[in-house]
């Protein structure tokens, strides 16, 4: 019994370096807002983990070698999730509008298997007891739920008092890894040919090397670039 007591602790003094090392690996992707297949990464690590701990029967090595495969697993998965959206589409979620202008879009709630109930809880925990304020709802992959709120509803800051408050900060995306979204432009009442000529006012004549292009209600375009340096001083601890 005690023989089994002492290899059960040095599983423990061994697996939980491993762990941290091996969760460092996989990078902060792997431990912030969890998407779908990182989510069953790390129910795969506990369950392998916890098996090893419990039972002393099961093979040290085998468990090391198993995270060590799960994580190389989960480096390969992000690598075409971030570099192939086609890819990153199949694996995750994508974001629903669930309030349009303060009115619940029912279908999509329905679609997502959320309750009305869901949403009014999720309101409330983002302080927001009319639904009225709200401008827009959206259900992100991770299943909470992001508010925007009419500008008149906006809570006050600091730069507001000193400063004229504008109309509206909301910004549509409108590009993405250098492909137009159509739909979205054709909703603000602007088409591809404002765009490409937007853009070469940025002094931008290739668009496959737009990252990511937003439009705000102002009909003012954000663009940013592939290959784009860091200005400031990196953060550190």
């Amino acid at each position: 019994m005690m023989e089994e007591i002492i290899r059960i602790i040095l599983r423990v003094l061994t697996i939980l370096p491993l762990l941290l090392i091996v969760t460092m690996y996989m990078g902060k992707r792997a431990i912030g807002q969890l998407p779908l297949f990182d989510f069953l990464i790390i129910i795969t690590l506990a369950s392998v983990t916890g098996a090893d701990i419990a039972d002393p029967d099961i093979e040290h090595l085998h468990t090391i070698v198993a995270i060590l495969v799960i994580a190389l697993l989960q480096r390969i998965v992000s690598y075409f999730i971030i570099k192939k959206r086609w890819f990153g589409h199949f694996m995750t979620f994508e974001p629903t509008v669930v309030i349009e202008n303060g009115v619940l879009i029912l279908k999509n709630i329905e679609q997502i298997r959320y309750s009305i109930d869901n949403i009014l809880q999720m309101l409330r925990e983002k302080d927001v007891f009319d639904m009225s304020t709200v401008k827009l709802g959206i259900v992100e992959a991770n299943g909470k739920l992001t508010v925007y709120r009419n500008p008149e509803n906006s809570l006050v800051t600091l730069e507001d008092i000193y400063t004229p408050k504008r109309a509206s900060n909301l910004a549509y995306p409108v590009m993405m890894e250098g492909k137009v979204y159509t739909n979205i432009l054709k909703g603000l009442g602007l088409n591809t040919a404002w765009l490409h000529n937007e853009l070469k006012k940025k002094g931008i004549s290739q668009p496959e090397e737009v990252v990511f292009a937003s439009v705000n209600e102002d009909k003012e375009l954000h663009v940013s670039l592939k290959n784009t340096d860091l200005k400031g001083p990196p953060l550190q601890h």
